[in-house]
Formats: C-alpha cells, sequence, structure tokens
C-alpha cells in the first residue's frame, strides 16, 4: 500500500491495518487505450451543457420555488465511474455543485482510497434542486427529475454507478428495501446491463464513524467488479 494511499484510508477513520490487500486502482485507462472500444459520442460535453440548460429552467415541481440554483453535477463527462447521491444540501445549493464541505471532503477521501480522484469521476444527485430542510425527496420531485438523469447517464455512459445514501439506492433501484440489505450485492440499473453498487452517505458517515468499515468493503467490492470488466 503507497503512503498516499494510507493516508485516505485514515481520512476516512479506516484502520490502514485493515487493508494489506492491494486494492490500488487498476491501470485500466492504459488497458483500455490498448483495447479498442467504441468512443463516446464526441460532443457528450457539449450535450451535458447543453442539458445542464434545461435543468436550470426547469419548473416541473415546487423546489424550483425555494433553490438558490440547481445543481446538476460535475465532473468527467466521459468518467467511468458515476457517484449519485441524494439531493443538494444548502452549501451544494449555494454553490451549485454537489458533495462540498465536509461530507464533500469525505467522499474525496473515499474516492482516493481506490485510486480515484474527484476530477476523474462524474458525481451527480437524484434531484437537481434542494428540498427546503434537507427533508427526502418526495415521489413526484424524483420523477420530474428522473429524466434528466436517464439523459445524463445515456451521454456520460460510465461503466459502473456507486450509489451513496439510502434515498439514491432506492430511487435508483425503484425499491423500498432498507439500504443495510441492499449493501454488499451488484444490481443493475433498470433496463440495462450498467452495475450498480450501494454504500452509506458520507453525511450519515460523519454522524456514524464506526459504519466507515463497511463503505470500505463496499468500495473494495465496486472496485473489484470494476477490474472484471476490463
Amino acid at each position: 500500500m503507497q503512503p498516499r494511499q494510507q493516508q485516505y484510508l485514515r481520512a476516512m477513520g479506516i484502520p490502514v491495518w485493515l487493508a494489506r490487500e492491494r486494492v490500488l486502482l487498476p491501470e485500466h485507462k492504459a488497458a483500455d487505450a490498448a483495447m479498442p472500444e467504441a468512443a463516446p459520442p464526441p460532443d457528450s460535453a457539449a450535450a451535458l451543457r447543453a442539458l445542464a440548460g434545461q435543468v436550470a429552467a426547469c419548473r416541473q415541481c415546487g423546489l424550483h420555488e425555494t433553490r438558490a440554483q440547481t445543481v446538476f453535477g460535475c465532473g468527467d463527462p466521459r468518467a467511468d465511474w458515476l457517484i449519485i447521491g441524494e439531493a443538494p444540501g444548502a452549501e451544494e445549493d449555494r454553490q451549485g455543485e454537489p458533495f462540498v464541505g465536509r461530507a464533500g471532503q469525505l467522499l474525496n477521501a473515499m474516492l482516493l482510497a481506490i485510486g480515484l480522484k474527484r476530477e476523474e469521476v462524474f458525481i451527480a444527485n437524484i434531484l437537481k434542486c434542494r428540498p427546503p430542510k434537507n427533508r427526502d425527496p418526495k415521489p413526484a420531485e424524483a420523477a420530474a427529475c428522473r429524466a434528466y438523469l436517464d439523459r445524463q447517464i445515456a451521454l456520460i455512459r460510465p461503466r459502473l454507478i456507486l450509489a451513496v445514501g439510502r434515498v439514491a439506492a432506492q430511487n435508483l433501484l425503484m425499491v423500498d428495501t432498507p439500504i443495510g440489505k441492499l449493501r454488499g450485492r451488484r444490481y443493475c440499473y433498470p433496463d440495462t446491463e450498467l452495475p450498480v453498487f450501494v454504500t452509506y452517505h458520507p453525511a450519515y458517515l460523519l454522524r456514524s464513524p464506526r459504519e466507515k468499515r463497511k463503505v470500505w468493503a463496499d468500495l473494495k467490492g465496486a472496485l473489484g467488479a470494476f477490474r472484471a470488466l476490463a
């Protein structure tokens, strides 16, 4: 294990001795370059910008009345990993970017622990607007945003989705199963073969730090599945 990786694990609150096996992200970018593969549409970044404009003008539910701005998502428009959370919080609503503040810092550490930088993935949410007082999304609100999320997925064409938190997992998979029972298994995004893995939300980990070990196991499971895709 590299010293920098040990630093990220400590930032997550994971004892370094738990990760003696090598879990560094494989050089999949180099491997992909050596293997013929269908290239993403050349205009995917432009299409995402156009979609972000549509989201900014959205009035499909009442959340547009209370938001400061929409939070479309950020990251590499051709990312292999798509991270999906629940909805913007107060700080995200102010900055217009998902997963900022303490939860965002912990998410960054989680990703770095498996060799991924924030700018190498794409991060989005089920909802593009902040619910008042950070309440759970209403079914109608999630349904209003679903087409935007589906379009994001189609444009980014990720190889793996990591759903963080109960609300994200249940909405993505269209189930009401508790997150504790959703963890530890591989799913497919509805009507596709795109693999989906589930773990706890960083904000929950800030309140329940003992659960970080479970998240570390989830991340290693997702990484192992990603390796198998090569």
